[in-house]
Formats: C-alpha cells, sequence, structure tokens
C-alpha cells in the first residue's frame, strides 16, 4: 500500500543539508514501481520552500530500505554531496539505529562478525566465514528494553552493506519484528518492519562541526508484544 502523502518531517535544513524523517513504507528513491519517493517529495519540498526556479538540486548519499523507517540525509549542493560521500565510504558517520527484535538476546552487548552477499532474490544471505563474493559484515549492538517477546537493542553498524542488519539478527536466531523475509513469524500492518534509523552523527560538509540529527520514535514503537 502506498503511504498516505503526509506532510514530510524537516528534522534539519541549511543551504547545504536537509534531513528528513522518512515514514515507513516510503520509497527511498524511485523505482519500477512507479509509487511515491522521498527523494521526489524532498526536492518538490525544497523548490516550493525556497522558491527555486526550474529542477532544484538535491543529492541522493545514502538510502534506507523501503520498510524502515528514519533519518535520511541529502546535500543540497554538490559539493556537500560529494564531501558527505566521502564520509560514508570512509565509515566516518555514525548510524545507530534501534531495532525489535523476537526473543530476549544473550548476551546484552556485543559485536556481530559476518560475511553478506547479495542474492538475485533481493536478499542477503549470511556466511559465517569468508566466502566467494561475500563482504565483511560487523555491527555492534546493545540491548536498551527487554520485554517479555523480546527487545529493543541500539545497534550501530560498522560497515555498510544490503540489508545488514536485517540478515545479521536473523542469523543469530533474532529476527527483526515484522520482517517475514528474514524469518519473523508474522507481519507488521503494512509490511513494516520495527528498525528504525534513529540517528546520524556526522561532520557537516563545509564547517566542519559535529552534528547529529535524530528522528522521533515512529508512532506504536517498538510493535512488539509483550
Amino acid at each position: 500500500m502506498i503511504p498516505d502523502p503526509a506532510p514530510l518531517k524537516i528534522l534539519y535544513v541549511d543551504n547545504h543539508l536537509l534531513a528528513i524523517s522518512k515514514p515507513f513504507g516510503m520509497l527511498t528513491q524511485g523505482d519500477s514501481s512507479g509509487d511515491p519517493c522521498l527523494l521526489d517529495r524532498a526536492r518538490a519540498w525544497v523548490k516550493r520552500e525556497f522558491n527555486k526556479p526550474g529542477e532544484a538540486f538535491l543529492g541522493l548519499v545514502h538510502r534506507l530500505d523501503r520498510p524502515v523507517a528514519g533519518v535520511v540525509l541529502f546535500a543540497r549542493t554538490s559539493k556537500a554531496a560529494a564531501r558527505l560521500s566521502l564520509q560514508f565510504r570512509e565509515r566516518s558517520i555514525q548510524k545507530i539505529y534501534l531495532a525489535a527484535v523476537h526473543k530476549p538476546v544473550a548476551p546484552e552487548s556485543g559485536a556481530l562478525t559476518h560475511y553478506l552477499k547479495k542474492g538475485r532474490s533481493l536478499k542477503a544471505t549470511v556466511f559465517p566465514r569468508e566466502a566467494p563474493g561475500a563482504q565483511l559484515a560487523e555491527l555492534d549492538y546493545q540491548v536498551v528494553k527487554s520485554l517479555p517477546a523480546g527487545n529493543v537493542l541500539e545497534v550501530r553498524p560498522r560497515t555498510g552493506r544490503f540489508h545488514q542488519i536485517r540478515a545479521q539478527l536473523a542469523f543469530i536466531k533474532h529476527p527483526i519484528v515484522g520482517d517475514v523475509k528474514y524469518g519473523a513469524p508474522s507481519p507488521l500492518p503494512e509490511n513494516h518492519i520495527a528498525l528504525f534509523a534513529q540517528k546520524l552523527i556526522f561532520r557537516h560538509p563545509v564547517s566542519k562541526e559535529e552534528l547529529c540529527v535524530e528522528a522521533p520514535v515512529p508512532e506504536g514503537w517498538p510493535f512488539l508484544n509483550g
């Protein structure tokens, strides 16, 4: 189902940057489905808000999966886009997620190291050791809330692999709530999953100051009964 075109939740804006809280179920960038995407809506907002003639520039420097909500950062100039892209490649940007998972996790904090390979089915296969065509995937996690049916984790990926958090947590038998693609027992409404990109911490591409952009917790979070 295509999300309603609710007003955009602007988290940060200046002459160089625009950060928006992406809702669950919305594409970050358009695809063959033709469904509305955040990039097009953000570009239209910039054009309207700043009375831009013609096409407004907006650089996409990272993405969130369609069923995931949270912070998405755009660049408003080509210089900012290049510098932010470099920060992502160098892994100097801190990405902090919240993930609601099935069953209590033990130990309550730790690091996961696996090797991931993107399959033709648009699903990541996880290997415990190096394997042909698989890339190193690392993350740190910490339980921040315990419920009878599972835990809410704070997750800090060190690498940026395809479906990394979803695949790695599923591999250790703690699939994300609603993520039936990776073994959750049942879906959430509208095929959302309980993975939320809560914060991005990065250097401003021009001023070089450290910025922390945080999205508000989604309504109904963590979607985990019990």
